[in-house]
């Protein structure tokens, strides 16, 4: 016989009360004289035996009420065959990943579990063969704990952003317990909400029968949370004093509609703008910012609401950099002229930042670093060059191809048809003026209003094309009998510009028109890579820019006193970023926020905004009933609908203490007190 409480034990020592009473008779006697007793001492004789077995069994009464109660207290239990077998290793799981943060009846779901689990160790201490595993993954997981051990883990226990899938979780259970015995029932545990979106695929789960598992949902009828699903720029260029607009989706993942929601928009720390949306239960709105970059370099932005009871992803970073130098590479043939267009265009602002370049000793390495490659009246094609600019139109470059007086078809035509661009063909003709743009295309909003008129008519350029080519992209310029002048061209995550005449004097009057200096400053501007402007906790990798990179350098991500050095690869000038496993290696803990990327010498390298998954704000989850469909086949798989309810105590009492015998002592206490009242009023002398 074991006790769950076997300090109340001491309690025995009250029996010895009764028994130093019984042993010590308090009672004066007072002596009175006879004159002849003779006749009463048979009688005294006999009176006085049956008094003494009285006494004894009163005594043995009151004795046994108290060992009885104290007994009790102390919750004796037999531990029985199978209640040993469960005294294995008990593994709990404990969901606390964001979305725990919902709410049943005012209580987070992450507390309602932690308490209920706590409150259960209190009832039973007496279990030494317990695990907690958490979303982090750490080395804590591995210890094999006693239930106050078990409650000191779940107090040090936090929401983290990592999220895990359950086949994970699984897996990562039957590795901590692969050196317990099989021969004997393991039990698993898993308590959570289980999020459709991140609990992965619950039917490729393999479950070996020697383990039973238990599932717990912590759930809510209902559901309340909006997040914001994107945020994107308008324009992606940025300049100062320039007007721009931050279009912004939020959806509500709850079943209940969110009306006159106030979002604002803030800019270091500065509210600048602010508006209020409706959304449905389960839909999606779209709502937009105007705002002007008043400053140059990192401005951080955030876009911000209040929305209870789910809060975590009521902030959204992300960080906007004004002005960023352009980087141009301008091939060329042969020695470049002093009145070259391309190349007085784009040294005369200090947003460009150009290098000139012989296409004949050009380093097809140095074309991955630029932002467009002006390929400007080159004769000669090399493979190596034509590879290289195909590549990198591909992964999202911008090319503006200026063709010579008389252009290799061939070569031209082995590097544009792979870019979409067909039907190459020689054309000659005489000038013909440029017919009036259209300025309802993107390309040319807000740019060339005042530029193009000139009381009150448009004055265009005049242009005697050296090729021409089918359809192609869109045409943002043309002469004025419909042969496209200047195509613009989508390849994948890149651009390519097509021009149809070289900029001499003797094609035209292009490059000395008013229209000019406009034009190559869109193509520029346009051929920014679309820079995220956040990023995602839940994104494998990033990959950043980075100048005058060494080989051996560390770089490092600052967030206030919180520094991690992540996981990196350093590629040339391109640095990648490991995001997930930097995240996890840092503890799980890294909260939302500004990360300052710098190099060994604390230099500023970048700014990085880090935003929590969408995934965790997905609030749908898998019912009950769902769960037990699922795993329908699997005996060894079974669901506890309430964390609070009875059945998961049961499972506890059983590996706590096998069959409970307080009650029959508590039974046995009342009977004996029962027969003390009886003996005193039966048993009269």
């Amino acid at each position: 016989m074991n006790f769950l409480f076997p300090a109340f034990l001491w309690g025995l020592l009250a029996v010895l009360i009764p028994l130093a009473i019984h042993l010590f008779n308090f009672r004066r006697t007072k002596r009175v004289y006879f004159t002849n007793v003779s006749f009463l001492r048979e009688i005294e004789t006999e009176k006085s035996s049956f008094r003494k077995l009285k006494h004894w069994l009163i005594l043995a009464s009151r004795m046994l009420v108290l060992a009885c109660l104290a007994i009790a207290f102390a919750q004796p239990y037999l531990r029985d065959e199978e209640a040993s077998a469960y005294q294995n290793t008990m593994s709990f799981y404990l969901d606390n990943s964001l979305s725990m943060q919902n709410e049943a009846n005012s209580k987070r779901f992450i507390d309602q579990a932690m308490t209920t689990l706590d409150e259960m160790m209190t009832v039973y201490p007496n279990l030494t063969s317990l695990q907690l595993i958490t979303n982090e993954f750490s080395s804590a997981d591995r210890n094999i704990l006693t239930a106050g051990q078990f409650q000191d883990r779940l107090t040090a226990t936090t929401l983290t952003p990592t999220a895990r899938s359950l086949g994970e979780i699984y897996q990562r259970q039957v590795r901590l317990l692969e050196n317990t015995s099989a021969d004997q029932p393991r039990e698993l545990f898993w308590i959570s909400d289980f999020q459709k979106s991140t609990v992965g695929n619950l039917n490729e789960i393999v479950t070996d029968s020697s383990f039973k598992i238990n599932l717990i949902p912590v759930q809510s009828e209902y559901i309340r949370n909006v997040f914001i699903d994107s945020v994107w720029l308008e324009t992606p260029f940025l300049r100062e004093q320039q007007k721009n607009v931050l279009h912004v989706k939020l959806t509500n993942s709850g079943n209940e509609a969110i009306d006159n929601l106030p979002v604002r928009l803030l800019l270091n720390d500065t509210q600048v703008s602010a508006t209020s949306v409706d959304i449905p239960g389960g839909k999606s709105e779209f709502t937009s910012f105007d705002f002007n970059m008043n400053e140059k370099g990192f401005v951080r932005g955030m876009i911000t609401f209040d929305d209870f009871p789910v809060t975590f992803d009521n902030r959204y970073y992300f960080v906007l950099n004004a002005s960023p130098l352009i980087n141009v590479l301008h091939l060329h043939e042969g020695a470049l002229a002093a009145n070259n267009p391309i190349n007085l265009v784009y040294r005369n602002d200090s947003l460009f930042r150009v290098e000139n370049a012989g296409v004949e000793n050009v380093d097809v390495g140095r074309i991955r670093n630029a932002d467009l490659v002006v390929l400007n009246q080159i004769q000669r094609l090399s493979p190596s060059l034509t590879g290289g600019l195909q590549e990198f139109v591909r992964m999202g470059g911008t090319a503006l191809i200026i063709p010579p007086g008389k252009p290799d078809l061939a070569a031209y035509s082995a590097l544009l048809e792979p870019l979409g661009v067909y039907g190459l063909r020689d054309w000659a003709g005489t000038a013909i003026p440029l017919d009036e743009p259209d300025i309802r295309i993107p390309f040319f909003r807000d740019v060339f209003e005042a530029t193009l008129h000139s009381s009150g008519q448009l004055n265009m350029p005049s242009a005697a094309n050296v090729w021409s080519w089918s359809a192609a992209g869109n045409t943002l310029l043309s002469l004025r009998n419909s042969q496209p002048f200047l195509s613009q061209i989508g390849v994948q995550r890149g651009k390519v510009y097509l021009l149809g005449a070289p900029l001499d004097a003797s094609t035209g009057n292009f490059a000395q028109h008013a229209l000019f200096v406009p034009v190559m400053y869109k193509i520029a501007a346009m051929s920014v890579r679309p820079r995220p402007i956040s990023y995602s906790f839940e994104e494998k990798a990033i990959e950043i820019m980075v100048d005058e990179a060494r080989p051996n350098a560390v770089y490092k991500l600052r967030n206030g006193d919180r520094e991690i050095i992540p996981v990196q690869h350093l590629s040339g000038n391109q640095l990648t970023i490991e995001l997930a496993q930097s995240h996890e290696a840092a503890g799980g803990h890294v909260e939302p926020g500004y990360f300052v990327l710098l190099n060994n010498n604390d230099k500023l390298i970048d700014l990085l905004a880090l935003n929590p998954g969408k995934r965790e704000s997905q609030l749908e989850f898998y019912s009950p009933a769902e769960l037990r469909e699922i795993f329908a086949g699997m005996a060894n798989v079974s669901v506890i609908d309430d964390i609070e309810g009875a059945e998961l105590r049961n499972k506890l009492e059983r590996q706590a203490s096998g069959t409970r015998l307080w009650k029959y002592f508590l039974y046995a206490a009342l009977f004996f007190l029962l027969a003390e009242i009886l003996l005193i009023r039966l048993m009269k002398d």
